[in-house]
């Protein structure tokens, strides 16, 4: 992944807090010109923040500074340098539907005019639907293209078919409350196998990457999910199955939308991605082979040719 120190080369940037309005800090990074023709906006996954998308903004680096597209980054809430709002002390009151209404806040306070295309990495895909199902006025002349990259409308979480799964079902909630009542146990014990430790590392590359992935695209991907909080992983761990968009897309079906997923995908499986191809037939779909849920690491040229025909569109689109 690329350092932090190699993003800097743009001619301005500046980094930014949104408030929302339930109270969250929401911490973000601008790269290039307020002038620019066209805005990106990049969400990312469950557990990790925006330094995820590393190196596919490197790609975009020159873009950048020759004045051509406009980058704004943030850190969902409870992630990275973003703080949680007064309410999320109920963890059940955390859904992605909320994250979708964070995404309007970005919007608003750092994109309220001019050409938008959001893109979203696992959760930030789930947010950038939840956008589109929360305020669909946003999608045809402001928002003009999305990316949804290794993600899922739903069924993350199907219906308990064993008496197993059906106890495990029922316990989750008294699960999330005792490993946020024992965060600090939980974090001293994963001070024990830090990402630099070959267990660790095992489990991540195991869990979230293919076959061509090096041994440091897989510690750096680990060092992010690593700063994560334990109250992060425990939140949202019910949040995300209870996402269910699909049948709540349609405003998505106004703007050109591309859909990646790696082959090797065990989070979001190849399946989840097909079901948003179905739902929305004009998107244009790809399967990676040879790679997993961490596509931006493991293709991040894939991701920014994808970004590209989406730019293009979103400047050269004539609404009507």
């Amino acid at each position: 992944m690329t350092p932090a120190h190699e993003l800097t080369r743009t001619r301005e940037r500046r980094t930014a807090a949104v408030r929302t309005d339930d109270g969250a800090l929401l911490h973000a990074t601008v790269d290039g010109s307020d002038d620019a023709p066209v805005t990106l906006v990049l969400a990312h996954g469950w557990t990790l923040s925006q330094a995820s998308w590393n190196d596919p903004v490197a790609l975009l680096v020159p873009r950048i500074a020759a004045g051509g597209l406009r980058l704004v980054r943030y850190d969902q809430r409870g992630h990275g340098r973003s703080t949680w709002a007064p309410g999320d002390d109920d963890p059940t009151a955390v859904t992605i539907d909320r994250l979708g209404l964070d995404m309007g806040c970005v919007l608003d306070q750092l994109a309220p005019r001019g050409p938008v295309v959001v893109a979203g990495h696992s959760m930030g895909g789930m947010t950038i639907m939840c956008l589109a199902a929360a305020r669909p006025e946003l999608f045809g002349d402001h928002v003009r293209g999305a990316l949804l990259v290794s993600t899922s409308a739903g069924d993350l979480a199907p219906e308990p078919r064993t008496p197993a799964e059906k106890v495990v079902r029922r316990l989750t909630p008294g699960l999330v409350t005792a490993a946020l009542g024992g965060a600090r146990v939980v974090e001293r014990l994963r001070q024990l196998t830090p990402p630099s430790s070959r267990q660790h590392q095992r489990i991540v590359r195991g869990l979230l990457y293919g076959a061509d992935a090096t041994d440091e695209m897989v510690r750096e991907g680990a060092e992010i999910m690593h700063a994560s909080t334990v109250r992060s992983f425990a939140v949202f761990y019910p949040a995300l199955g209870g996402h269910d968009k699909r049948t709540e897309l349609a405003a998505l079906s106004r703007v050109p939308v591309e859909v990646l997923v790696g082959s090797s995908d065990k989070l979001t499986p190849v399946r989840h991605s097909r079901q948003l191809a179905q739902a929305l037939p004009d998107a244009a779909m790809h399967v990676e082979p040879r790679t997993g849920h961490m596509l931006l690491q493991e293709r991040p040229q894939l991701v920014v040719d994808a970004l590209g025909r989406l730019l293009a569109a979103a400047v050269d689109r004539v609404v009507a």
